[in-house]
Order: structure tokens, then sequence, then C-alpha cells
């Protein structure tokens, strides 16, 4: 069984805790990424979240999968594939060995529809916080109603976070 969702006040550990891995993979995957962003609701200060920082590895569209994939696996990550998202792979660590993750790691292409999503909502989180405050309303009354159903609650949120970037 799924853990129930739960979010949390804004943590400032998650910054640091993106530093962190951003120095590793930029120091291990070198020129084979093209940049690494801090994204979802861990990366937009005082927005609460769900404890699990969201991390995009960009790397350019003709870029060596196989390369950035073996790389990861020497670090401990396992490649899930797309999990349905077009330009965006999924990568678990698979080395906690308590079973608990505090991050999740997506590699994505520079050109992908989904990178570009990512960015732009959060970057509209950290510019307008009547939006971001309204962002966590929602997400603390959806985790409420759809604490043991992920992919409702993921659909739920799915109207704000469209219209929030339709402007």
């Amino acid at each position: 069984m799924p853990e129930p969702i739960e979010i949390v006040s804004y943590d400032p550990r998650w910054k640091v805790r993106f530093a962190e891995l951003e120095v590793q993979l930029r120091g291990e995957l070198g020129s084979l990424a093209t940049g690494v962003e801090h994204v979802g609701s861990t990366a937009v200060p005082g927005l609460c979240a769900k404890p699990i920082v969201d991390i995009d590895v960009v790397v350019g569209p003709d870029s060596d999968f196989a390369a950035v994939t073996e790389v990861l696996a020497r670090l401990g990550y396992e490649h899930k594939g797309d999990l349905g998202v077009e330009g965006r792979e999924f990568f678990q660590l698979t080395t906690a060995a308590t079973g608990e993750r505090d991050h999740h790691l997506y590699v994505c292409r520079e050109d992908a529809k989904e990178l570009q999503r990512h960015i732009e909502f959060r970057d509209r989180l950290r510019a307008e916080s009547v939006l971001a405050a309204d962002y966590g309303k929602l997400k603390q009354a959806l985790a409420s109603r759809f604490r043991n159903d992920r992919e409702a609650y993921t659909v739920a949120k799915t109207e704000f976070i469209e219209g929030a970037l339709r402007g």
C-alpha cells in the first residue's frame, strides 16, 4: 500500500538538499547535462509541500541518454521509464536502506514540454505569493480528501496548474 500523502510546512533544508544533489549531479554528469533544476513545491520558498525534492536534470535533444543512465546507475539510480510523460524519464534511488526517499529525479530533454511547464509553474509561484498561497491551500485540502490516492490527488491539482500556466 502506498504511503499516505503528507503535506508539510516549507522547510529551508529542501533548498540545501537540492544544492547538495545539484553539486553531485553536475560533478558526475559533467557535459552530459546542460542544467539541473529544482522544481515542484519544495522549490518555492514558503510553500507547503510533500517533503520530497523534485529535480529535473536537463539534457540536450541529442544527448547520449545511455551515458546519462550509466552515470546515474553508478550513483544508485534505477531508470523507471517515462511513466507516461514524453520527454521526461524518472530515476529512482535504489540505495536508500530504509526505502524512504527525499527526492525524485527526472531527466528531461531541454526541449521537452514538461520541463518548460515545471519551470514556468515554479517561477509563477515564486513570483506571485497569492497564487502560491492559493496553491498551498488547495494541496492541503486535496491531501486530506485523497490521503491514500496519489493519482486522484495529482489529477485534482491539474485544473489549478493549467489555469496558472495560462496566466
